[in-house]
Order: C-alpha cells, then structure tokens, then sequence
C-alpha cells in the first residue's frame, strides 16, 4: 500500500518517538492527578480566603483534566494541552495561596 510502512517496521518495535509520547502522557496525568488530588484535599474556605475559584470549580476543571488526559492518550492534542495548563495554573498559583493561608502565612 502507498503511504503506509512496513508491516515488519511497526512489529514489536519501540521507537523513540513512542518512548517520548508515554513519558509525555504519564507525566501529563500524574501532573493532573496530583493537582486534582490536591485540590480536593484543601479547606474550601482557604479557596474564597484567597479569593480564588471555588474549590468544587478548581475540583470539576482538574477533574476534568484528568478525563481528558487519560481519555484522549496524549497531553499534546487540542484538549490535552488546556488540561495541562490548567494544572500547571493550579499548582503554581492557586495552591501555593490556599496552601499559606492554612498554614497561617508560613510557607515552609
């Protein structure tokens, strides 16, 4: 057939880009469980104190991002990289300030 490679190539073979593609996808799903994880595991009041999203909105957007991930197989598709990003935006901003705030402003 035109267009398609050798059966014998694709037998069996793991290439490099496949090796790149799953260290990918599971760092992109651990990355959004352990983000989503999180977020269920702080004070809801620590969200409004912070004067961020809700902890059920920052819960359904994480869960959801795990969804995507796991569903879709690839953290670089059209939903996959919003669904990073949007765990990346919660580990980065809002955990560090509703992690402080229930700590009583320590961050160590």
């Amino acid at each position: 057939m035109v267009g398609r490679p050798p059966t014998s190539t694709l037998r069996g073979m793991w290439t490099f880009q496949a090796a790149v593609y799953a260290v990918l996808f599971w760092a992109a799903l651990a990355l959004t469980l352990w983000a989503f994880v999180d977020a269920l595991v702080r004070p809801a009041a620590g969200y409004v104190a912070a004067g961020k999203l809700t902890k059920p909105g920052w819960a359904a957007i994480l869960g959801l991002a795990v969804l995507v991930i796991f569903l879709t197989r690839t953290p670089l598709s059209f939903l996959g990289l919003p669904a990073v990003i949007a765990a990346i935006v919660y580990l980065v901003d809002v955990r560090p300030a509703v992690r402080g705030l229930s700590r009583g402003g320590n961050s160590w």
